[in-house]
């Protein structure tokens, strides 16, 4: 963080300024349903025009494979733009070329301009120099506010930023700067919470972890293929056989490496996954042939509690249970709540995000109980792994 450049550093007024932006938002018949990745780029945008930028902003918008696929324009993206920067937004029928250029020349000091889907064009996910190029002119800086897309080295998120003086925006160094406090140079002892269905799609993560926490707690269903790699009876619960010798190896490294490896001691089986469904809650060694574990169990549940108290720091990822099925949300309910009140209580700093956990927490209902919560996704999870993201990379001083 002490090397990346952000807006700090950019005299903006009068500048044309290409702002990237993660605009991939929930869409319903041509309206937001969900605004909060919108909401959290705004101040980055709000900034730039009130210090009298010309704001130009880029995005993507599903996957359109290179062509252009009219239901999938950021057109209807533009009022909730608007409404969440507090000021009106133009928008160009393209992100590059005679429609893109002319809409630019328009702009004063202090307006807002979208821009087309970039990924209309094949450039943007080959991160062609010759689209970065026409990218490129229509500015005269780079800033880029899109943590969740830097992961990819597109012609959007690093191909221009190579071309323009460029920082990170507001939204992004805030994530940055969490992710550096939970995982670069936390306040010890460290805590991951790791949920989920596949151990498959988090190996690296698994990894990374146990080389760098004091105290890992996995649940999910990827807390099955630890118990079956230990020997426990798991009965239909969803499994990786060809994962069981991946599970055996972290739980190896987790003991080499004096990491405490929680996993469930009590779980919640049913014999079918359906909202009010039988259940009943047993010792994990005690599965039954025809029962599914579908969620972590009370005694689980108070061990993680026990292990927060005693942590200063918590990385979570990934659900504990079934949770959007009632009343296998209990194990991921509690757990969540506990987090927020330590939080809550100044006693844990605690860093939240990738896949279903957004929506766990917001199910549980303390999704603003966390210190930070992401919206990122793959981004959040790949810094995790300690994978080096392209778009963060270009953004730092030279």
């Amino acid at each position: 963080m002490a090397s990346l450049r952000t807006l700090d550093d950019q005299d903006v007024a009068g500048k044309r300024v290409l702002v990237r932006l993660d605009l991939n938002v929930p869409m319903k018949n041509g309206v937001v349903t969900d605004s909060t990745r919108i909401d959290r780029q705004a101040p980055t945008v709000r900034e730039l025009a009130e210090r009298g930028a010309r704001v130009i902003v880029l995005s993507h918008f599903e996957r359109p494979g290179g062509k252009v696929v009219p239901e999938l324009s950021l057109k209807p993206v533009a009022p909730a733009l608007s409404r969440a920067i507090g000021r009106p937004v133009a928008f160009a029928g393209d992100c590059i070329g005679q429609e893109a250029q002319k809409a630019v020349r328009k702009l004063r000091n202090g307006d807002v301009l979208l821009l087309e889907n970039t990924r209309f064009h094949a450039g943007e996910e080959n991160n062609d120099p010759g689209f970065a190029k026409q990218l490129a002119a229509l500015g005269e800086i780079y800033v880029d506010d899109a943590f969740s897309a830097a992961h990819r080295a597109h012609a959007s998120t690093e191909g221009v930023a190579r071309l323009l003086p460029c920082a990170a925006g507001r939204s992004m160094q805030t994530e940055l700067s969490h992710l550096e406090r939970a995982i670069e140079n936390p306040e010890r002892p460290l805590m991951a919470m790791v949920g989920g269905a596949k151990i498959s799609s988090k190996i690296a993560l698994l990894e990374n972890l146990t080389a760098r926490v004091d105290i890992l707690a996995i649940g999910g269903a990827m807390a099955n293929t630890f118990l079956a790699a230990k020997g426990l009876p798991i009965g239909r619960s969803l499994t990786e056989n060809n994962q069981i010798e991946v599970a055996k190896r972290v739980i190896a490294a987790a003991e080499s490496r004096g990491v405490k490896l929680l996993l469930p001691t009590d779980v919640v089986v049913a014999h079918e996954l359906e909202p009010g469904a039988a259940n009943r809650i047993i010792g994990a060694s005690q599965v039954a042939e025809d029962e599914m574990i579908l969620d972590a169990g009370p005694r689980t549940i108070q061990a993680f509690g026990r292990a927060l108290d005693g942590a200063k720091t918590l990385l979570w990822n990934g659900p504990l249970g079934a949770f959007e099925t009632p009343p296998f949300d209990r194990g991921t309910n509690a757990a969540a709540r506990a987090v927020a009140e330590r939080t809550q209580e100044g006693k844990l700093l605690s860093v939240a995000g990738g896949g279903d956990t957004v929506a766990a927490l917001a199910h549980a209902g303390v999704e603003n109980g966390f210190s930070y919560v992401s919206t990122a996704g793959g981004a959040f999870l790949e810094w995790l792994e300690g994978r080096i993201l392209p778009g963060v990379a270009v953004l730092e001083k030279r």
